[in-house]
C-alpha cells in the first residue's frame, strides 16, 4: 500500500509558520503533492529540509537525505509554484508542460516517476491550474491554453499505460468543480470560474476520451460532496459551503486499486495552513 496526498498550500512559508511540519510528521505519506508554494528556491529549500527531518524523526525514513525532492518555481514572483516529496524511490523528474512560454504559465506542472513497493513504476504529477476570472478574458485565456496543454500531455499518459506502461495520477488543485455534487451552490456560480460550463467540458474530456478516473468520486459515490476548499469569507466552512477543486485523476488500472481517500479537514481550520484541505488516496501497488 501506497498513500499519495495533494494539498494547495496558499504559500509554503505561510504554511510553515502555522505548523505544516507538524501535520507532515504525523502523516508522511509516500508521496506528498503541493500547489501554490509561493516562494523562491531559497526559501523553500530549508523548509523542504524541516519535512525531511519530521519524516525521519517519526521513523518514516532513516535520514532526511532520504526523502526525494522536486520543485518548480514561477517565473512571475510569490505566485503558484508546484512541489512533489517522496520517500518512493524516483527514476526520472520532468517539469512543464510543451508549448508553455509566459511567465504566467511555469510552476505548475511536475512529474515523478516512482517505483512502488510491488515493484510498479507510476508516473505521480503534481498539477495547478489557473483560477481564472470570468470578468478578465485574459486571464481566462491563460487556464484554457494551460488546459489545451494538459489535454496533449494527458493523452500521452493515457497511451502509455493502455499499452502497458507507466500508469499515471495526476494530483492538484485544477480550480474546476466538475458538477454540481461538486460544489454546495452550483445554481448561484454558473457564471463564475471554476464552474464555468467550458471550464467542466475539460473535465468530461478527461473522463471520457482519454480514460482518466475521478478517484475520489469512485470511491466516494454519488453524493453532495466532499469538498476540498471553503472561503474564509463568512463561516462556509462551519456551514460546509464549499468546493471540490482538489483532484487525483488516475488511469484506470491504478484508479482499481485505490482503497480509500482522506480529506483532513483539521489543517484547514484548526491550523489553519491552508483554506484547501489536504486529499489523501491509498493505493494497494
Amino acid at each position: 500500500m501506497i498513500t499519495i496526498t495533494t494539498s494547495n498550500l496558499n504559500g509554503i512559508r505561510a504554511a510553515k509558520r502555522k505548523g505544516v511540519e507538524t501535520w507532515a510528521g504525523q502523516h508522511t505519506p509516500d508521496v506528498w503533492c503541493m500547489q501554490e508554494v509561493r516562494a523562491p528556491q531559497d526559501e523553500i529549500d530549508p523548509i523542504l529540509d524541516s519535512f525531511a527531518f519530521e519524516y525521519a524523526t517519526h521513523g518514516r525514513i532513516n535520514d532526511p537525505g532520504e526523502l526525494d525532492r522536486m520543485n518548480e518555481v514561477c517565473r512571475v514572483k510569490g505566485r503558484a509554484g508546484v512541489g512533489l516529496l517522496s520517500t518512493l524511490p524516483v527514476t526520472q523528474r520532468r517539469y512543464g508542460l510543451p508549448g508553455l512560454d509566459e511567465d504566467v504559465d511555469s510552476g505548475r506542472w511536475i512529474e515523478a516517476d516512482v517505483v512502488t513497493p510491488q515493484g510498479y513504476t507510476i508516473t505521480v504529477a503534481s498539477v495547478y491550474v489557473h483560477a481564472g476570472n470570468a470578468d478578465d478574458p485574459v486571464k481566462m485565456e491563460q487556464k484554457y491554453r494551460f488546459l489545451d496543454a494538459m489535454l496533449i500531455r494527458m493523452g500521452d499518459l493515457r497511451d502509455e499505460a493502455a499499452h502497458g506502461g507507466r500508469q499515471a495520477v495526476l494530483c492538484g488543485d485544477f480550480n474546476i468543480a466538475h458538477t454540481p455534487l461538486d460544489i454546495k451552490n452550483a445554481k448561484a456560480n454558473e457564471k463564475h470560474a471554476g464552474f464555468l460550463p467550458a471550464e467542466r467540458a475539460y473535465v468530461d474530456r478527461w473522463l471520457g476520451e482519454l480514460e482518466f478516473v475521478d478517484v475520489m468520486r469512485d470511491l466516494a459515490g454519488d453524493i453532495q460532496g466532499p469538498y476540498t476548499w471553503w472561503s474564509q469569507r463568512g463561516r462556509a466552512f462551519d456551514n460546509n459551503v464549499g468546493w471540490r477543486i482538489d483532484y487525483q485523476f488516475a488511469t484506470p488500472e491504478l484508479a482499481e486499486s485505490a482503497r480509500g481517500f482522506v480529506i483532513d479537514k483539521a489543517p484547514t481550520y484548526d491550523l489553519r495552513w491552508s483554506d484547501h484541505a489536504p486529499l489523501t488516496v491509498t493505493y494497494d501497488v
